[in-house]
């Protein structure tokens, strides 16, 4: 498999974020999001969940945190190799493991008590400063108003 097939790039306002799939910890999930990707679902998706010194997450479509794509839930792909990092792409979820769907966020820092927790399909390679500068939600839920949205994200060319 292609370098640049396992790349996809998030167009964000303040410029440009590379994120690098990871097939071999978490298939299942690095092909989903290459999916939804190429279909452009992602295009216009907010921000919805912003969490200073934690994480930003996106890819629900009605911006609630409830939502996902038509597609049915992933199967958990955990794994205690890999650790949450800064810049680290996690698939969101529920409570029940096998729930995942587009829904990711990126860490803003390590966070160790997620390792083996959530399924890490990624990690961003360039662009983490436009991470950084994502609008912050309020409060201990994180839900943001008038969240930054994804301009377009796709399998890098």
């Amino acid at each position: 498999m292609s370098e640049t097939k396992n790349r996809l790039v998030m167009k964000l306002k303040t410029g440009d974020v590379v994120i690098e799939l990871r097939p071999d910890l978490a298939p299942l999930a690095a092909e989903r999001l290459r999916t939804l990707s190429e279909q452009g679902f992602y295009d216009g998706v907010k921000f919805h969940r912003v969490i200073e010194g934690f994480m930003a997450q996106g890819g629900d479509p009605t911006g609630t945190g409830s939502g996902g794509s038509d597609l049915p839930d992933l199967k958990a792909e955990f794994t205690r190799e890999a650790k949450f990092e800064r810049g680290t792409l996690g698939m969101a979820r529920t409570m029940n493991p096998n729930s995942a769907n587009s829904q990711f966020f990126i860490m803003f820092q390590p966070t160790p008590s997620l390792d083996g927790q959530y399924t890490i399909a990624g990690q961003v390679v360039s662009g983490m400063e436009h991470i950084d500068q994502i609008k912050r939600g309020s409060g201990a839920s994180g839900m943001v108003q008038d969240p930054d949205t994804i301009i377009s994200m796709r399998p890098e060319a």
